[in-house]
C-alpha cells in the first residue's frame, strides 16, 4: 500500500532524558484524570447520583479530553507550540483545585472539564515532543511516553483505596502537587522542544513534512485510519466498562467493599501499563500489524470468560487480558504515523483522542443500560466488545506500508 510519504531512515540519537522526562509529565497528567474515577464511587454515595451521572461525568473528562485533541493536533502541526504543555498542565490543576470543593454535580462537571481541556492540550504536543526525540525507535520511544500516561491511569484504584475512602472528596487537594511538579518539569521539556524546533535538522524534517503533507493521501490509506480508530474506540469502550463500572460490579456480585473492589481493577489497569511497555519493542521486532491482530484476539476468549468465574480467577484473567489488549495500544499510534507522516499531531489525536472520546460515550450508554437493565447486563455486553477485533485482519502488513 502507498503511503503519503516514507520518510527517511532517521540517524539522529535516541535522546532518553527527554523522553523518560515527557513519560513522566504524561504520567502526572493521567494521574490527574484518574482522581476523576477515583472518586466515583465516594461522590456516587455522598451526591446520591445515578450509574447514568457517573457516566456523565466520565463522559464530560473523556470528550472534552479527547475530541478537542485532534484541533489541538492540526494546529499544532501548523504551529508548534513548546509552552502549550505546562498551560496545559495549568488547566488541569485548576480543574484539581475545583474537585476538590464542588459542592454539587454541574460543579464536579465544570471542574473536569477544566482537566479534560489540560489533557487535550497536553497530548498531541507531548506525543510531537516523543517523535522528535525517538530517533530511529519509534516503537520504543512510544512505548515510553505512553506508559507514563497509561501507569497514571492505572492508579485510579489505588486512589480510592488510600486517598479517597479516608479523605473524601477533598482529598482531590493533594493532587496540585502533581500539577505544580508537571508545570515545572514540562516548563524545561519545552524549552528543548522550542530548541529544537529552531535548529537546521528540525527545519529541514519540517521542510520533508511540508512535503509529505502537499500529497494526496490515498483513499485506501484514509480506510485504514479509520479502521485504527474503530479499532481504537472499540477498546476502550471495554476500558470504560471496566475501569468506570467494574467496580461496582465486584461490590455488588461478589460483596467486597469499595477499598477492595479497587485491587482487583488495579490488577487490570497496571496488566495494561506492562503491555503498553512491551508492545512497542515486540512490535519492533515482529512488526506492527501482528502485534496489533494479536492484542484485538487474543484477549477476545478471555473477555468471554470473565463474567462466568468465581472470585479467585478474576485477577488472573484481568492480568491476561490488560496485558494483551493494551500491546497494541503505542503500536497503534506510531503504525497509523508512518502511515500519514508529517501529521503526527493530528493523527496522534485521532487515535489518541477521537477514539477515546467516542468511546467516552461508552461510558454514558453503559451507565444508563446498568440503571435500566443491571450491572450484569452491561458486564456480558462489554465480555463480547473484543470480538470486533475480528476486523484488525483488514490492515495491511508492514512490508505493505512501504
Amino acid at each position: 500500500m502507498q503511503v503519503a510519504q516514507k520518510p527517511n531512515a532517521m540517524t539522529t540519537p535516541t535522546i532518553y532524558r527527554i523522553l523518560f522526562a515527557i513519560s513522566f509529565g504524561h504520567f502526572l497528567n493521567d494521574s490527574m484524570q484518574a482522581v476523576v474515577p477515583a472518586l466515583f464511587p465516594i461522590l456516587e454515595k455522598s451526591m446520591n447520583l445515578s450509574y447514568m451521572q457517573v457516566g456523565w461525568i466520565a463522559f464530560a473528562l473523556n470528550m472534552t479530553s479527547s475530541i478537542m485533541q485532534p484541533m489541538f493536533g492540526m494546529y499544532s502541526d501548523k504551529k508548534p507550540s513548546p509552552y502549550l504543555l505546562p498551560l496545559g498542565m495549568f488547566s488541569s490543576m485548576l480543574g484539581m483545585i475545583g474537585l476538590a470543593f464542588a459542592p454539587n454535580f454541574f460543579i464536579v462537571i465544570l471542574s473536569v472539564l477544566f482537566i479534560g481541556l489540560g489533557s487535550a492540550v497536553f497530548h498531541p504536543e507531548g506525543a510531537r515532543v516523543a517523535y522528535m526525540a525517538a530517533g530511529a525507535k519509534r516503537g520504543l520511544a512510544q512505548s515510553i511516553y505512553q506508559v507514563g500516561g497509561n501507569t497514571g491511569n492505572s492508579l485510579a484504584p489505588i486512589f480510592t483505596a488510600l486517598v479517597f475512602v479516608p479523605l473524601g472528596q477533598i482529598g482531590t487537594i493533594w493532587f496540585t502537587g502533581f500539577a505544580v511538579v508537571g508545570i515545572v518539569l514540562l516548563y524545561f521539556v519545552s524549552t528543548w522542544y522550542k530548541g529544537e524546533l529552531e535548529s537546521g535538522a528540525v527545519r529541514r524534517k519540517k521542510r520533508a513534512a511540508l512535503e509529505a503533507e502537499s500529497l494526496v493521501i490515498s483513499s485506501r490509506v484514509k480506510f485504514v485510519i479509520v479502521l485504527l480508530v474503530f479499532l481504537t474506540f472499540v477498546r476502550s469502550w471495554y476500558g470504560a466498562g471496566i475501569g468506570n463500572f467494574y467496580q461496582f460490579y465486584l461490590i455488588e456480585h461478589y460483596g467486597l467493599s469499595i477499598k477492595n473492589a479497587q485491587f482487583y481493577v488495579f490488577a487490570f489497569m497496571i496488566a495494561g501499563v506492562l503491555g503498553t511497555f512491551f508492545g512497542g519493542p515486540l512490535a519492533d521486532r515482529f512488526g506492527k500489524r501482528n502485534i496489533i491482530v494479536f492484542s484485538m484476539l487474543g484477549s477476545a476468549p478471555l473477555a468471554l470468560l470473565l463474567p462466568h468465574v468465581s472470585l479467585i480467577w478474576v485477577v488472573p484473567l484481568f492480568l491476561c487480558i490488560g496485558f494483551i489488549s493494551s500491546s497494541s495500544f503505542s503500536v497503534i499510534v506510531v503504525y497509523a504515523q508512518e502511515l500519514v507522516p508529517g501529521k503526527v499531531g493530528m493523527v496522534s489525536g485521532l487515535i489518541v483522542g477521537l477514539a477515546f472520546g467516542l468511546g467516552a460515550l461508552g461510558a454514558v450508554v453503559l451507565g444508563k443500560l446498568a440503571d435500566i437493565y443491571s450491572l450484569n447486563f452491561i458486564m456480558l455486553l462489554c465480555s463480547m466488545l473484543p470480538l470486533i477485533g475480528l476486523s484488525s485482519w483488514l490492515l495491511p502488513n508492514d512490508r505493505k506500508m512501504m
